[in-house]
């Protein structure tokens, strides 16, 4: 199992309600709606390595 970083995050309440509609909406938990947020943006900026398979 791979090991995460934990860390504080601060985000305006309206970010938030935004991200917490979101995630609801894709049936996800917040933070499991920010890890694909971030996920997608570094596959697209080609920053995120591909995972072998």
């Amino acid at each position: 199992m791979s090991k995460k970083k934990v860390f504080a995050l601060r985000l305006s309440p309206e970010m938030m309600e935004a991200l917490e509609k979101w995630a609801a909406d894709d049936f996800r938990s917040i933070n499991g709606q920010i890890e694909w947020i971030l996920n997608e943006a570094l596959k697209k900026s080609g920053r995120l390595k591909k995972k072998k398979q």
